[in-house]
């Protein structure tokens, strides 16, 4: 088993494990409680209003047609916040000039911390889907459970690899915060969360379609309640989101190999 498993490796995915789940509390609990926040205040008080969504001849309460992007959402930002916080502390705290020197490759490394964020994000997504198959919405039921899962690890992987590209490219915590303010809050609220695409008037409405966070949240969704939109295709959801993990977790192993900011 040593001449395939190099222990190096496990060890770095282990410390990336243990270290959010050693603050819970600041990591996993968040995405709950503001998932839980916007169910009551979006789900419950505009839903009421807004009354049940017709989607494909079939009636969805609004409280349901939202979970899936709100899940998407706390995906998003876990899996990235996790990646890259811990890319800029190993920088700013200068132990990562010394796992580059140990016998791991820059891809080793580069997924060591991937993984780490993968894993918040499935862990976030997946407490947030019981939350509210339990709690939070009555009468929630998952069309897909297989395909579900799949979308979830797939963002995770996917914004966990940007979060390492964008942690080498920091050079300070301000950096990180404002990728999150001006790239992905405009991605999230052209992505289809809150309502369908098909509401937004021209051209939104056209550029969401270009917009990847649409393909990921009606991907899920579709796994979650068996509904698309309109002109929505399944299949080109997964290869977009297979094509990003692919792309973002290159161009991370690239730059960690090439020490990128990071050798002095």
């Amino acid at each position: 088993m040593k001449h395939f498993i190099n222990l190096n490796f496990l060890s770095l995915i282990r410390r990336e494990t243990q270290r959010f789940l050693a603050l819970y509390k600041q990591t996993v609990m968040p995405g709950l409680i503001t998932t839980a926040l916007y169910i009551l205040v979006f789900g419950k008080a505009l839903g009421s209003r807004i009354g049940p969504i017709n989607a494909e001849g079939m009636k969805i309460d609004y409280i349901h047609y939202i979970i899936p992007g709100l899940i998407m959402m706390a995906v998003i930002n876990n899996a990235y916040q996790n990646s890259s916080s811990s890319m800029m502390q190993a920088k700013f705290l200068k132990f990562l000039d010394d796992i580059l020197i140990t016998p791991l490759s820059g891809i080793e490394i580069a997924f060591g911390y991937i993984i780490g964020g993968i894993l918040r994000g499935a862990i976030t997504g997946i407490s947030i889907l019981l939350m509210c198959y339990f709690i939070a919405a009555p009468g929630f039921e998952i069309y897909n459970y297989f395909t579900t899962l799949l979308y979830i690890i797939l963002v995770s992987w996917t914004f966990s690899s940007i979060g390492v590209i964008v942690g080498v490219f920091a050079k300070s915590w301000d950096h990180i915060g404002v990728f999150t303010t001006f790239i992905f809050m405009p991605l999230t609220m052209l992505g289809g969360v809150f309502w369908s695409v098909q509401w937004l008037p021209y051209p939104w409405g056209l550029i969401s379609k270009f917009n990847p966070v649409y393909w990921m949240v009606n991907g899920l969704r579709y796994s979650m309640l068996n509904v698309l939109d309109q002109d929505f295709s399944t299949q080109l959801s997964l290869i977009i989101c297979l094509l990003f993990c692919l792309f973002f977790s290159v161009v991370a192993s690239y730059l960690i190999s090439i020490g990128y900011r990071i050798k002095s």
